[in-house]
């Protein structure tokens, strides 16, 4: 459908399809890639090399950095908001931005959403906690774009309108109004597999945390007990 189909084909001369392909290369390709587990796969039954090549990516500063709610909300946005900006005409017309876009989107969609869904990938309950009140927050900014794109009354990236020989050819207000309803719609549903992820990865890291205090000795425990009076506040 993205490559062949109709989006494919005429992503060049339509807003809507244009702004429907990135969507689905930036969240649901990732997600059917991430739900599969590749890196999981690799850790447990791939080549020891490939094993800790896949750990050593994992526990990375780019991979902790990138695959947090804190991170991901705002390329999103920034992502999006390119498409009420004249440069997404310009992205939109070029053959060679196409071919970028069909192999970069996917990839930065995977990197954001991929240690969401490892097992490996494990922080503190307060973290995690956090994580998931501001994926709420996300659904709020994800939809700002596309609210712009909908409600505005002027072609935001100043590109005309382009001969299409099909009857249901939009003008390019109506043009950009479809995209922004359908950009909308798929952000506004992608980001339930994201809260499902954080959800189960704050039930893995509230586990580990309870399983750490039950195996402590009772003087271990006075002595953390201690330690967290003696505080200053």
């Amino acid at each position: 459908m993205v490559q062949f189909g109709i989006v494919g084909q005429y992503d060049r001369q339509l807003r809507w399809a244009f702004v429907l392909r990135i969507a689905v290369l930036f969240f649901a390709v990732p997600t059917f890639a991430a739900l599969s587990g590749p890196f999981a796969l690799l850790r447990t039954g791939g080549p020891t090399r490939l094993a800790e090549t896949a750990d050593a990516v994992l526990r990375s500063r780019p991979a902790r950095f990138l695959g947090n709610a804190i991170v991901s909300p705002l390329v999103a946005l920034a992502l999006f908001c390119v498409m009420l900006t004249p440069l997404a005409a310009v992205l939109r017309q070029s053959l060679v931005s196409s071919v970028g876009i069909t192999v970069l989107v996917p990839v930065l969609g995977f990197g954001l959403l991929a240690p969401l869904s490892e097992v490996g990938v494990l922080r503190s309950s307060a973290f995690a906690t956090a994580e998931f009140l501001l994926a709420f927050v996300e659904l709020v900014l994800d939809a700002v774009p596309a609210v712009v794109m909908r409600v505005s009354d002027h072609v935001l990236d100043g590109a005309g309108r382009v001969v299409l020989h099909v009857p249901w050819a939009p003008s390019p207000l109506q043009d950009q109004h479809l995209a922004g309803d359908l950009l909308w719609f798929i952000a506004e549903v992608a980001d339930v597999p994201v809260l499902i992820a954080l959800f189960i990865r704050w039930q893995r890291s509230d586990r580990r945390e309870a399983r750490e205090v039950d195996d402590l000795t009772d003087e271990q425990m006075d002595a953390l007990t201690r330690e967290h009076l003696q505080r200053r506040p």
